[in-house]
């Protein structure tokens, strides 16, 4: 109502006919006004995310991590080191050889000179260390 107002007071016109209709008509021209705005603005934005945004299956996507998600990354990462530091020994040694090294649990096993069952619940026990240590 007031942007109807400040149109009407600024409008140049003699007599109006019939004001209803005018009045409608600036509404009408008000709302056209603002659609046509968010057409242009949707248009540039489009652009310029055309630009900056590599386009991937019909989604857009930028592969760049935020800021934000580069700080918590770094931070987890050390709380996870922090956590491997702090397993048990006979735990840390399974887990580094199986999880970190790549063998499996049969060669672990026999490098170590214990069972595969053994190598199982050393790798139970240092899972269970590092989930609590990051929920924590």
């Amino acid at each position: 109502m007031q942007e109807i107002w400040l149109h009407v007071a600024r409008a140049d016109t003699g007599p109006v006919a019939n004001p209803l209709a005018f009045l409608h008509r600036v509404g009408m021209n008000i709302v056209l006004d603002r659609v046509r705005e968010r057409q242009r603005r949707a248009k540039r934005e489009q652009g310029w995310s055309d630009v900056a945004i590599e386009q991937r299956g019909g989604e857009a996507a930028d592969d760049r991590p935020s800021p934000e998600d580069i700080v918590d990354g770094r931070q987890q990462a050390r709380r996870l080191a922090a956590a491997i530091e702090a397993l048990p020994a006979g735990a840390a040694r399974v887990f580094r050889r199986h999880k970190l090294d790549g063998l499996s649990h049969s060669e672990v096993a026999a490098e170590l000179g214990i069972t595969r069952s053994a190598v199982e619940k050393h790798i139970a026990v240092a899972l269970r260390h590092l989930r609590e240590a990051m929920q924590r």
